[in-house]
């Protein structure tokens, strides 16, 4: 028995297995918690034929759908499609699969970008309309007119010095913060969503909020940043969940992690197991930079170096041929300090679709 069945953890379907997601189920005492129950199909530059990605896509969500059935709660970390799919979607086959269980989701009305805002909303309303419900029902004026830019509070990032590229990084800061500006002015005017509590439909918001399942405790942090500062594509709420005296830290999208202070966080909670989606190398070097790549490099070093048993190293990360060669230096480290890294699949003795792929 591997150090995850130990815990009654399962991966439920990551990259690696050749669609995009990041998805887990843990076993409690009183049921069974699903992490992220989502699956999207491969980018086009990812080599494989357009119908044999789909085929992947169907496995990994009638794969997380097989234990969602049977779920007691659900947690969501954000808005894209890789970490949850809408009611109707025929792949899921069930439209009641959200029903009758406890729905913990990412806050659709704060630190949330203008995409996942509307997906959100549309996802809230498609789980509505069987019930019979209104979505405006749910809607409320704005519950907050003020909010804190988080890159104040990333101390080791703005202290890092990044030499030739510090003019060019202090000119995408500011352009950053008055896309964040812009963003606040969306989410003091705009209604916002409430809770729902019906009889077979019970939705929170999770943002800096602990939940308890039996054995099992998830606290679910703040937002974080989906990559770097400022990053368009919004804000993510990653999970630490104890089982006894053991933690697990699921790092959803942080890709990398990129920023310092999210790398630090994680060290110092010094956690047993970390699900750790590492940097989309399938971007570099046009949307993702050498400077932010090398950050994401020396960010999981420093994960490394907390010892924790287990990294389970996937999601972005997979789906290029170099990604190994990226991200050497975190293999090297990770062997030296005696810490097993391997991608989902790897851990379940298998590997790497897109390590079989021939050029």
């Amino acid at each position: 028995m591997g150090l995850l069945e130990e815990h009654g953890i399962t991966l439920l379907w990551f990259d690696s297995m050749g669609a995009k997601s990041s998805s887990i189920a843990i076993e409690t005492t009183v049921g069974t918690i699903v992490v992220d129950p989502g699956a999207a199909v491969m980018q086009p530059s990812y080599p494989l034929p357009a119908i044999i990605k789909r085929d992947y896509r169907r496995k990994a969500i009638e794969r997380i759908t097989s234990y969602l059935r049977r779920a007691i709660a659900v947690f969501i970390t954000h808005y894209h499609y890789d970490h949850y799919f809408l009611p109707g979607d025929p792949d899921a086959g069930d439209n009641s699969l959200y029903y009758n269980k406890l729905l913990v989701l990412k806050n659709p009305n704060r630190y949330i970008n203008e995409s996942q805002w509307g997906r959100a909303r549309r996802f809230l309303e498609e789980l509505l309309k069987p019930l019979g419900r209104s979505f405006s029902e749910y809607l409320v004026e704005p519950m907050e007119n003020i909010f804190k830019d988080p890159v104040e509070e990333l101390e080791k990032a703005l202290s890092r010095d990044y030499g030739d590229y510090m003019s060019r990084r202090m000119e995408l800061l500011e352009k950053g913060r008055r896309w964040f500006n812009k963003l606040t002015k969306l989410w003091s005017s705009k209604e916002w969503v409430q809770e729902v509590s019906l009889d077979n439909l019970r939705i929170v918001w999770g943002d800096g909020r602990r939940f308890c399942f039996g054995d099992t405790v998830v606290e679910v942090l703040e937002p974080w940043f989906h990559g770097v500062e400022y990053d368009r594509t919004g804000w993510i709420t990653p999970l630490l969940i104890r089982k006894g005296n053991t933690r697990l830290f699921y790092t959803s999208d942080v890709m990398g992690p990129v920023i310092e202070d999210y790398a630090e966080y994680i060290a110092r909670l010094k956690p047993d197991i970390v699900v750790l989606d590492g940097p989309p190398t399938y971007l570099y070097p046009y949307m993702f930079n050498r400077i932010n790549l090398s950050r994401a490099v020396e960010n999981a070093l420093v994960i490394i170096s907390s010892n924790p048993k287990l990294v389970i190293y996937d999601h972005h990360l997979l789906r290029e041929k170099k990604w190994r060669e990226r991200v050497r230096e975190v293999f090297i480290e990770a062997e030296k300090n005696g810490v097993v890294l391997e991608t989902a699949i790897e851990y379940y003795g298998g590997k790497p679709l897109i390590d079989t792929i021939a050029p």
